[in-house]
């Protein structure tokens, strides 16, 4: 747990697509209260995201207050996050005020927000539907805090939600905004510039002078897959800085590093085959194309082609309907204009027109009626102009 009110100089390293694109999600977050879930794998970046969030609001002045639920045990989990009266259990010498408590008027950051217990769970939900909390051993509710919160996970909830770990009511009070941290095997082109980061960091923590890296011994970095992600970057530099390199070579790296680079054994799905495994986790699996689809697509992870073939694919479901692919794909009806702003900006947009039309008896094509065509919104047609 930490508590701070000041954050300091702080931003995410790179300049990739991927990286910026987190950027403007981060900035579109701090100019709003809403709650916000941060997905992404361990060490990605996940806190330093949320750091960015707090920094930039609205509550910038206030305290931010993190806490890392895997770190603390069940049974202490509670008194962590609510506070505990005087005696109410062995070692409860004085009053306590919670982190909620000490959050109050900033934000409060849980980390690791799938490791919670169901019963947990409902006493954070009870949290943010009423901002009342009741200390341990206390007889009486707390005056309403006025706190922001902010989660991440490196887990899938919704799959939790399915197995009925995590509370489907708890996610979706949780997932107003919801921001993923890509991977840094996604976003290899920012390796070098976290490399030089951490370098500068360090030699000037140690004292040293700032080493100079092979052009070899780079490129192999950027290669690597780095299932640490950040966090195994700044560990493999602070290392380095530690044992003294001025030069760093190839052979001055560690050996993990010396090892072929680990390619997915799979390949990259064709466009078609793509786009039927994610249609069908949105049509038939619940997940929405912003999760689904758009986030890996902005990550890198996708092509334009399969987001083409996804959203062809809908239009042959929804017989050329925009609207009703919007409903298809699980996104609200408010997310229509959104959704087809996205197309227009990455050039992923799919004519209409081909899948308007209806095969006759005899096998030849009728177009829809007139009418049919009339009712296209302002929107849709300027998609396709």
């Amino acid at each position: 747990m930490s508590t701070s009110s000041a954050i300091g100089s702080l931003d995410l390293v790179g300049e990739s697509l991927a990286v910026c694109a987190l950027r403007e999600d981060i900035a579109c977050a701090a100019r709003s209260e809403s709650k916000v879930l941060i997905s992404g794998e361990s060490g990605s970046g996940k806190e330093v995201t949320a750091r960015l969030i707090h920094a930039q609001g609205a509550r910038r002045r206030e305290p931010l207050v993190t806490l890392n639920c895997a770190g603390v045990p069940e049974t202490l989990l509670e008194s962590e996050l609510f506070g505990h009266a005087k005696g109410s259990f062995t070692g409860a010498y004085r009053d306590k005020p919670g982190l909620l408590a000490l959050g109050h008027r900033g934000t409060v950051f849980l980390d690791e927000i799938g490791e919670m217990s169901l019963r947990m769970q409902s006493m954070l939900l009870r949290f943010l539907e009423t901002g009342e909390t009741q200390r341990v051993g206390a007889t009486r509710p707390e005056p309403r805090l006025d706190v922001r919160v902010i989660t991440a996970t490196n887990r899938d909830l919704q799959a939790l939600v399915v197995a009925k770990t995590f509370r489907e009511d708890l996610y979706y009070r949780l997932n107003v905004l919801h921001l993923v941290v890509p991977p840094l095997r996604s976003r290899r082109e920012d390796v070098p510039a976290l490399v030089q980061f951490f370098f500068h960091r360090y030699s000037a923590e140690y004292g040293v002078a700032l080493p100079v890296m092979s052009s070899d011994a780079l490129k192999r970095l950027v290669d690597y897959d780095w299932p640490g992600n950040v966090r195994e970057v700044r560990n493999v530099c602070e290392r380095m800085i530690a044992r003294g390199n001025v030069e760093v070579g190839v052979h001055d790296l560690p050996k993990e590093l010396h090892a072929r680079p680990q390619r997915p054994t799979s390949p990259v799905p064709t466009a078609r085959d793509g786009a039927e495994a994610l249609f069908t986790r949105m049509v038939t699996g619940g997940e929405t194309f912003w999760t689904a689809v758009y986030h890996p697509f902005m990550s890198r992870d996708l092509t334009r082609d399969v987001l083409q073939a996804v959203v062809a694919q809908g239009l042959e479901e929804t017989r050329g309907n925009y609207r009703m692919l919007v409903e298809l794909f699980n996104m609200p009806a408010g997310d229509y204009k959104r959704f087809l702003n996205v197309l227009r900006k990455h050039r992923a947009h799919v004519p209409f027109q081909g899948f308007r039309e209806c095969s006759s008896q005899n096998g030849t094509s009728v177009r829809r009626s007139s009418v049919g065509r009339a009712r296209l919104t302002a929107a849709e047609r300027d998609l396709h102009n």
